[in-house]
């Protein structure tokens, strides 16, 4: 039994698409449709009120109109404020959340100062509060980065290298470990390392792609088609033009062969 439905993948705008890289190399057969809400980025500084009904809208897109066999939150503040009740709303569908890989650290470096790098509304989210005091190593800094994703979604280069120099530049030199709490923080481990130097970054990008392959696996919804998978690309912007910028760095982000 196989099932040639697509795979949704939510986001707050592009940074998802460090998700969908590590999705697409471990299911290359599955099609997907990913939604980038970049008329309502960032949701890091959003009420939960705010992020939940807008991830319901998208949910029903995806699930309901467009018949997505699974929803993959690509997008930890998302994760960390409506996983569950899309999971109460959809019980028929599976709901793949993402978090920060901070368990990573504990399992591979636990003794090497940690940076945790996320938005607001993860840091000040009970589920993230959770896993950090779960594997709360006592060498670690917790850092709500207000803005960065904006900049990195924005692609204002030289704005986010100041931003870096002025936020991580004290920890130069004293950082093994950094954890990128949110999805669009990959895109920028380059312009990171010039500032931290030469550091170990998780982010859970792949931890959640695995769980995707396996929960299908499990439900026979694998698409077995034997052909390439397709990505639709969707934008919340009215602008056109908007639209295609976006998607055109979306599939240029995607296709690099390092992140």
């Amino acid at each position: 039994m196989s099932s040639s439905r697509p795979v949704g993948v939510l986001d707050s705008g592009i940074g998802g698409v460090t998700v969908m890289r590590e999705a697409q190399r471990l299911l290359p057969n599955e099609d997907y449709i990913f939604f980038s809400d970049s008329v309502n980025n960032p949701y890091g500084d959003k009420s939960d009120e705010e992020i939940i009904s807008r991830c319901f809208e998208i949910a029903h897109l995806l699930i309901d109109v467009r018949g997505c066999k699974a929803l993959v939150l690509a997008c930890n503040t998302a994760s960390a404020k409506a996983a569950d009740a899309l999971r109460k709303k959809y019980k028929d569908t599976p709901v793949f959340a993402i978090e920060p890989a901070y368990k990573m650290v504990h399992d591979l470096n636990p003794e090497g100062f940690t940076l945790v790098l996320a938005t607001r509304g993860t840091v000040n989210s009970e589920k993230f509060r959770r896993l950090y005091y779960r594997y709360y190593n006592h060498n670690t800094a917790l850092l709500a980065c207000v803005g960065l994703a904006d900049l990195i979604e924005q692609d204002r280069a030289e704005e986010l290298k100041k931003y870096l120099e002025d936020t991580l530049g004290k920890y130069r030199g004293r950082v093994q470990n950094v954890v990128l709490g949110c999805t669009h923080y990959p895109i920028a481990k380059a312009d990171m390392r010039e500032v931290l130097g030469d550091v170990n970054f998780f982010d859970g990008s792949l931890g959640i792609s695995k769980r995707l392959r396996d929960i299908l696996t499990e439900k026979e919804l694998l698409n077995d088609g034997g052909k390439q998978g397709e990505i639709i690309f969707i934008d919340s912007s009215p602008d056109k033009e908007m639209k295609k910028q976006k998607e055109e760095r979306f599939f240029s982000i995607l296709n690099e062969e390092t992140l």
